[in-house]
């Protein structure tokens, strides 16, 4: 079972989007920041799931709509380990939604 590595930009990522969720006064913000590790989570089983990305990344997509995240990361077969290297919000990772769904 492959090992999951945090990169320590991740915590910077977690601490932006609680910020935004409270900016938005979302009920349970915590809720959703274990939705997202759970999802994370998923790749300690099937590596390979994401979407090949640029530069032998790969992109795990969490949610939809207003929930919705991508988890940047790259799995090295040679050693089992798969390294989060950011977590976005589809928005901020450049995939555009519908304007009425901005908010959380």
């Amino acid at each position: 079972m492959p090992r999951l590595e945090l990169a320590p930009e991740v915590g910077e990522d977690f601490d932006r989007i609680l910020d935004h969720l409270a900016q938005y006064q979302v009920e349970n913000p915590g809720a959703r920041i274990r939705e997202i590790i759970e999802a994370i989570n998923v790749l300690a089983h099937s590596p390979l799931i994401g979407r090949p990305a640029k530069n032998d990344k790969r992109e795990l997509v969490i949610g939809r709509r207003s929930r919705g995240y991508v988890a940047s990361y790259r799995y090295v077969a040679e050693i089992d380990t798969v390294f989060i290297l950011a977590v976005r919000s589809q928005r901020e990772a450049g995939y555009a939604t519908d304007p009425k769904e901005d908010r959380p």
